[in-house]
C-alpha cells in the first residue's frame, strides 16, 4: 500500500513538473482557442435575438358566488391557450402579414419552431416569446402573434376579455451564442489541447535524463558513469600526460 501511493506521488509530481515545462505553449494553446472561438462567434455562427408579449386571459364575471369558480376555470383553460397560439389557425395569418410586412423569409414551421409559450404557476398571464435574426422582425412577430390570438379566441372560445399586457420590443443583444461562455469554452479547450501534448510529448519522450531512468523504468544495471569532458580539458591532460613521459623519459636516460 505504501508503495502505491509512493508511485502515486511520483507520477503527480512527474505530472506537475511536466505542466510546469510546458507552462507557455500551454497558455499558448489557451490564446489560440481563444482566438479560434472568437472568430466562430463573430463571424461563422449567426446571431438571435428574442422579444416577449404579455397576454391576460380573463373571463368578465360579475357574480361573486361564482367569480372563483370562474378563475379556476381559468387557470385551467391558459394550458390550451398555450396550445392555440402555436397552432397553425393562428400563425397561418400571422406568417402572411409579417411576410408582407417585414419580408420575412421563414416557413410556417420555421415560424412554429421560433414561437414559444410559457406560463407562471397560478398565473392567466401568458408570455410569448419571438426569436429571429433580426431583433425588429422577432419584436413584430411576437406582436402580430398576440393581435391574433386576441382576435381569433374571441370566436373560438367565447372569451370575451383579452388583454395584451406589455407589447414586444427590438432586443439589440443577442440571445444566441452566449460571447462570453463561448470564449471561456475557447479558452478551456485550447488549455486542455495543450496540457494533452505536453503530456503525451513527455510520455513518449524516450531521451535517457538521469540514471534512475535507466534503473527504474527500463530495468538495466548500472555498471559505472562516464563524466563529459569538454575538448578543451582533454587536450590539456593529454599535453600534461606527454609531458610526464618525457620526463619519465630523461630520467632513464
Amino acid at each position: 500500500m505504501v508503495k502505491e501511493n509512493e508511485e502515486t506521488v511520483i507520477d503527480l509530481g512527474r505530472l506537475l513538473l511536466t505542466l510546469k515545462k510546458n507552462l507557455f505553449s500551454i497558455i499558448a494553446w489557451a490564446v489560440v482557442g481563444l482566438i479560434i472561438s472568437l472568430v466562430v462567434l463573430f463571424i461563422f455562427i449567426e446571431p438571435k435575438y428574442s422579444a416577449t408579449t404579455d397576454i391576460l386571459v380573463n373571463q368578465k364575471n360579475d357574480n361573486v358566488q361564482t367569480q372563483y369558480a370562474a378563475q379556476q376555470a381559468d387557470l385551467g383553460a391558459v394550458t390550451t391557450y398555450e396550445d392555440i397560439l402555436k397552432r397553425s389557425v393562428i400563425l397561418s395569418p400571422v406568417l402572411k402579414e409579417v411576410r408582407a410586412r417585414d419580408n420575412y423569409k421563414g416557413s410556417l414551421g420555421d415560424l412554429q419552431k421560433s414561437v414559444s409559450v410559457s406560463n407562471e404557476t397560478n398565473s392567466k398571464i401568458i408570455s410569448v416569446t419571438v426569436t429571429d435574426k433580426d431583433a425588429y422582425t422577432a419584436a413584430d412577430v411576437a406582436n402580430t402573434v398576440a393581435k391574433t390570438f386576441k382576435e381569433k379566441i374571441v370566436k373560438m372560445m367565447k372569451i370575451d376579455n383579452v388583454t395584451i399586457v406589455s407589447s414586444a420590443k427590438p432586443n439589440a443583444t443577442p440571445v444566441f451564442p452566449k460571447k462570453t461562455l463561448g470564449a471561456l469554452v475557447g479558452i478551456v479547450l485550447g488549455a486542455l489541447i495543450g496540457v494533452a501534448i505536453a503530456i503525451v510529448r513527455e510520455l513518449t519522450d524516450k531521451t535517457v535524463k538521469d540514471m534512475n531512468f535507466l534503473t527504474d523504468e527500463v530495468g538495466l544495471t548500472s555498471l559505472g558513469t562516464v563524466f563529459h569532458i569538454e575538448d578543451d580539458d582533454s587536450f590539456a591532460a593529454v599535453e600534461v600526460l606527454n609531458e610526464n613521459r618525457e620526463a619519465t623519459r630523461t630520467k632513464r636516460v
